[in-house]
């Protein structure tokens, strides 16, 4: 008999729903997202996104479920993201999700966003082998992951102020590229010099696996800030790809040595700055050298969605990892170390 998850993910500001069969077979996988109502502002502003997943995740379920050809009765459990995230944005899905559990009278499975993020890969390569070490980057994590079995997380390292996705943003908007930063700085850094500035690269103290982009974040704004006082033009796509390299150059070499140290032969990557191009490139060449497998989710498997919140759910509904109505939203939940 299949087992069939529906996936719910509203921890910022994209509300989406997805079906997934048998843990391979996604049926659909609807994102509503915010990003042009989110661009004049610069960046999330939570109440709006809170009042947009309102107005949004009933007609997102339905069309999941229509466009998957899937009648509520088919399926077996409801998944839903329940943390991190903006608490208010949480709320909205964690609510549907109990509702539909309830009224359907299947397993409610609580996600931690983190977990779905890294699930995304088994969406795109099911056979991968355990163990695994796991680079987690996004708008507001940069984490390293090591995990021996499945459902087993141990955090290595993670960020100690702005996560990389966060450093994207902010130096984004300072350069006067616009929201969401990150695809912006990735396009012009592809036409600019890496070596051309020499920013700093923190690495902090010797071996260890945490990240830390505020110094370079505060480099980039003094360098835009001379500039100006001295009325000195700025080769935009240099500036750009000379940042991202700062950035990649830390998240792979950290990423690299884990992995020396953890004995593992496969890396995956998971979140939103997982698409960034100059990351990818980088981090093949090296795990190569180093004689290591490196994997990415495909692109639209990066950036938040249901269809990795559905993915996870469905290997905990393998386990019987199912939630208590009385679940809430989390929004600092911590990965594996989830407790309904």
């Amino acid at each position: 008999m299949s087992i069939t998850i529906l996936g719910i993910e509203t921890s910022c500001d994209e509300t989406s729903a997805a079906v997934l069969v048998d843990g391979i077979d996604l049926r659909s996988n609807i994102i509503a997202s915010q990003i042009e109502i989110h661009k004049k502002f610069g960046g999330v502003v939570p109440e709006v996104a809170s009042r947009k997943h309102l107005e949004n995740v009933h007609p997102v379920i339905i069309e999941a479920l229509d466009k998957a050809g899937i009648g509520p009765t088919e399926l077996s459990a409801v998944a839903v993201t329940y943390g991190p995230g903006l608490v208010g944005a949480l709320l909205v899905g964690v609510a549907a999700a109990k509702a539909m559990s309830y009224s359907l009278d299947i397993p409610l499975i609580g996600v931690n966003h983190l977990e779905g993020h890294i699930a995304a890969n088994f969406l795109a390569q099911p056979e991968l082998q355990f163990p695994l070490l796991c680079l987690v980057v996004s708008g507001g994590h940069s984490d390293l992951v090591y995990l021996p079995s499945r459902g087993e997380y141990k955090l290595l390292g993670r960020t100690r102020d702005d996560a990389a996705g966060e450093a994207f943003d902010k130096v984004a908007r300072s350069m006067g590229l616009g929201y969401p930063g990150g695809p912006l700085i990735d396009k012009l850094a592809k036409t600019g010099n890496p070596e051309a500035i020499k920013f700093p690269r923190a690495y902090l103290e010797e071996g260890s696996f945490d990240f830390s982009f505020s110094g370079l974040k505060s480099a980039v704004l003094n360098y835009l800030n001379r500039a100006k006082m001295l009325n000195e033009e700025i080769n935009q796509a240099d500036l750009a790809a000379s940042f991202q390299r700062a950035v990649v150059e830390v998240l792979v070499d950290k990423t690299i040595q884990a992995a020396n140290e953890t004995g593992v032969k496969t890396i995956v990557v998971a979140g939103g700055v997982a698409a960034n191009q100059g990351l990818r490139q980088l981090l093949q060449e090296r795990s190569a050298s180093a004689g290591y497998q490196v994997f990415f989710p495909p692109l639209n498997l990066c950036t938040d969605n249901a269809a990795m919140i559905a993915c996870a759910g469905y290997y905990k509904y393998l386990r019987g990892d199912f939630a208590p109505l009385t679940l809430n939203a989390v929004p600092g939940l911590p990965l594996g170390e989830e407790k309904y």
